[in-house]
């Protein structure tokens, strides 16, 4: 096995910056691995009283990348197409059963393409100590590893029910994607 054959692994030894992104993109593709290649109904498909989907997850993990490396990163408004669509707390988890599994692969593909641009960007512009837009209520700002590590601790919580919705589904379990894999629906 190479690294190209599972290139979502983190460094064995890399930098902190290095680790952090790893972790975060293992955890992105796992978490897409486990939403990857369903119909509508797989999708759908909910766990005793639960509401959560894969598709809610999926449209739910793409606002949050759009939202914190756009609005906590910069103060910058959130991006299309959630300005033009957000309708309040809880909505993309509400929503996503109006979308076709096409709009919500894109959905998420997208974010995370802007994400990574953005997180790039700001880590070649100042590294993780900076400072970002994002404050507590008593004027001190948080860094930009505290956004990164919010996203790992966010990736993290989903992945898990992630986990339990695709078994549901139709039985597919396992901590990584084999090796090799790539996603078999939207763009990414």
């Amino acid at each position: 096995m190479t690294e190209s054959d599972t290139p979502w692994e983190p460094p064995l030894a890399g930098t902190e910056s290095e680790h952090l992104v790893g972790a975060l993109d293992r955890l992105r593709t796992t978490f897409r691995w486990k939403a990857d290649g369903l119909d509508e109904a797989g999708l759908r498909l909910r766990i005793g009283a639960s509401s959560l989907t894969l598709g809610s997850l999926l449209k739910h993990l793409a606002l949050v990348e759009d939202h914190i490396f756009t609005t906590r990163l910069t103060g910058e408004p959130i991006c299309e197409p959630w300005r033009s669509t957000w309708e309040g707390e809880e909505w993309e988890f509400t929503s996503a059963a109006q979308d076709s599994p096409e709009q919500l692969y894109a959905l998420w593909d997208g974010a995370v393409e802007r994400s990574r641009a953005r997180l790039a960007a700001a880590l070649a512009d100042g590294g993780l100590d900076q400072l970002v837009h994002l404050s507590a209520p008593d004027g001190r700002h948080a860094s930009l590893r505290r956004l990164v590590c919010d996203l790992i601790e966010e990736y993290g919580r989903h992945t898990g029910h992630a986990d339990l919705l695709r078994e549901a589904v139709d039985g597919v379990v396992g901590e990584d994607p084999p090796a090799g894999w790539r996603p078999s629906s939207g763009s990414s």
